[in-house]
């Protein structure tokens, strides 16, 4: 195997044209046809957004439905959605729409926002590029890993497993290619990241490796 190139990433957030929504009913609506790109970018890349401050909550939906909608249970039931686990990001929209209805049946008065409380969709575009950093073998990758930015950890532990091999994080597909190496890939395919901040992941993927893949 060769080296492990280090790449870093950062985000170039628009507007996606899709209406803002003020209430429960016209999210459903929107979340309903919304481009493949917004759904994505609202579960998947909060971590990358700096003006996402509700580390409770994962996604852009739940925060708002407690936030905005004063809705604790629809925020708790969003907030419990890992994206990762569809095999594709309309196995997710599924998933979201059939809570957001269950919602609807169960209030007598749909949920709303206060004025300037409205959702706003957004998309974004990855940009992607080479920091020149490189871990030439599987003990120097904690080192490595400590010394990444939080666009780095977002790029090759959470987004790679959008890239093939689906559901694979980079770090564990390229240890994958060494001998004896299969107590860290262990640990990795382990570690529950909705639970950490990207510098919080940084630290627990170092801890992981740096004790040979013991929890």
């Amino acid at each position: 195997m060769g080296e492990f190139i280090i790449h870093d990433c950062t985000l170039l957030t628009r507007t996606s044209g899709v209406p803002p929504v003020f209430n429960l009913r016209e999210l459903r609506e929107r979340l309903a046809t919304c481009g493949r790109n917004v759904l994505y970018h609202h579960f998947c890349e909060t971590p990358l957004v700096p003006c996402f401050d509700n580390p409770d909550y994962s996604n852009d939906f739940a925060a708002w439905a407690l936030m905005q909608l004063g809705d604790r249970v629809l925020a708790e039931r969003l907030g419990i959605i890992n994206p990762y686990i569809f095999p594709d990001l309309e196995n997710l929209r599924e998933q979201v729409l059939e809570v957001l209805d269950e919602r609807l049946s169960e209030v007598h008065l749909v949920p709303s926002c206060q004025p300037g409380g409205e959702f706003f969709f957004t998309e974004a575009v990855t940009v992607v590029f080479d920091t020149g950093m490189r871990a030439a073998s599987p003990d120097r990758l904690p080192e490595a890993i400590g010394k990444m930015s939080n666009g780095s950890i977002y790029y090759h532990f959470l987004e790679a497993r959008r890239r093939e091999p689906v559901g694979i994080d980079d770090f564990s597909a390229w240890l994958a290619g060494f001998a004896g190496q299969e107590a860290w890939c262990a640990a990795l395919q382990t570690v529950d990241f909705s639970f950490f901040t990207l510098t919080e992941l940084r630290d627990e993927l170092v801890r992981l490796l740096q004790n040979g893949g013991a929890s």
